[in-house]
C-alpha cells in the first residue's frame, strides 16, 4: 500500500499539487499504528483519488480473497476480504436468512447466528439444483461409509470420509443419509471398487411435495423456517431404525434442527396432528409455557 504513495507517478503528481509528504507520511503512519490493516488501506485509497481525481478507478474486485484451512477433526477456519458491493451482496443473503431463522428462545450469538445463515446458504444454493456442474454431476456432499457402521449405532468418530478429505462420525453420516442418495459401492480387500450398486433416492419428489403440503415449514418448536430450507429427516432413521420412507414417518427439519435432533433432541407427532419437540433429558420444549 505504502509502495503505491510512493511511486514515481504518484510522487510526480504530488509535487505539482504542493501536497506536503512528510505530513502524509505521519498522517498515513498514525492511521497503521492506530488502527489497523484496513483503515490504512482505506486512507491509501482516498488520498490516492484525491491525488489523480481523473485517473482511472482501480477494479474493487481484484482484493477479493477467500482462504479456507482444514482441522484434523475436519473442522474449517477461514477468512475472506471483499469489496464494498461485494460485501453489501453476502451480507444481504446472510442477514435475511438471520432474520428468517430466529426461533423463539433463541440463544445463539450473533456469530453463531451468522455461522448457521452462511451453512443454511450454501444448503439451498445445493437444493436448489441451480448450481454448475461438475463433469456432468450436480454438486453435492459426499460421504463414504461401511454399511455396518452406518447400521451399527455403537460405531464411533472417524467412520466416514467426505469428499474433501475430512472425517465424520457415524451418527453424522445417518444425518446426512436422513434426505440423501444411497450409493452401494462392494470393494476388494485392497479398497478398490468392484460393483456399484444403482443409486435410491430416499425420499421420491412426489413424497417430499407432501411433507412440505403438510408441514409447511420446520416443525422443531418454535421455529418457522420455509419448507426449502429444510431436510426429509426420518423420524425413525431409515438405516438405523429401519424406518419406512413414508409420509407418516417424514418430518420437515431447517439443517440447524436437524442436527440437534441427531444429537438427542426428538420429535412426534401423535394422533393429535400435532408436532411436538423434546430435550435429551426427555423434558417437552414448549414455547411460551415455563418448564
Amino acid at each position: 500500500m505504502i509502495s503505491e504513495v510512493a511511486g514515481p507517478a504518484n510522487l510526480t503528481r504530488a509535487a505539482g499539487q504542493a501536497v506536503d509528504l512528510t505530513q502524509i507520511d505521519q498522517a498515513l503512519t498514525a492511521v497503521a499504528t492506530g488502527y489497523g490493516h484496513t483503515q490504512t488501506k482505506q486512507a491509501v485509497g482516498l488520498y490516492l483519488a484525491a491525488l489523480n481525481p481523473d485517473g482511472p478507478e482501480p477494479d474493487p474486485t481484484e482484493g477479493r480473497r477467500l482462504t479456507i484451512a482444514r482441522h484434523a477433526d475436519g473442522s474449517i477456519t477461514g477468512r475472506f476480504d471483499l469489496d464494498a458491493v461485494g460485501g453489501e451482496k453476502v451480507q444481504a443473503a446472510l442477514e435475511s436468512i438471520v432474520q428468517a431463522a430466529r426461533p423463539k428462545g433463541d440463544t445463539r450469538t450473533r456469530a453463531q447466528q451468522q455461522a448457521d445463515a452462511l451453512v443454511q446458504l450454501c444448503d439451498n444454493a445445493l437444493a436448489s439444483g441451480n448450481l454448475p456442474f461438475l463433469r456432468t454431476v450436480k454438486p453435492h456432499i459426499g460421504v463414504v461409509i461401511a454399511l455396518e457402521d452406518l447400521i451399527d449405532p455403537s460405531t464411533g468418530p472417524g467412520a466416514a470420509t467426505t469428499g474433501f478429505g475430512a472425517t465424520l462420525s457415524a451418527a453424522r453420516a445417518r444425518w446426512l443419509a436422513c434426505d440423501a442418495q444411497i450409493t452401494r459401492i462392494v470393494l476388494d480387500p485392497d479398497g478398490q471398487p468392484l460393483d456399484l450398486g444403482r443409486t435410491k433416492r430416499v425420499v421420491s419428489p412426489g413424497l417430499r411435495r407432501a411433507v412440505e403440503f403438510r408441514d409447511r415449514h420446520c416443525i422443531f418448536a418454535g421455529c418457522s423456517a420455509p419448507s426449502h430450507w429444510c431436510d426429509v429427516h426420518h423420524v425413525l432413521e431409515w438405516v438405523r431404525d429401519q424406518g419406512p420412507t413414508s409420509l407418516q414417518n417424514s418430518a420437515l427439519l431447517c439443517e440447524r434442527h436437524h442436527t440437534k435432533v441427531h444429537h438427542g433432541f426428538r420429535v412426534e407427532r401423535p394422533p393429535d396432528g400435532r408436532w411436538r419437540t423434546y430435550r435429551p433429558d426427555g423434558t417437552e420444549i414448549r414455547i411460551g409455557v415455563k418448564s
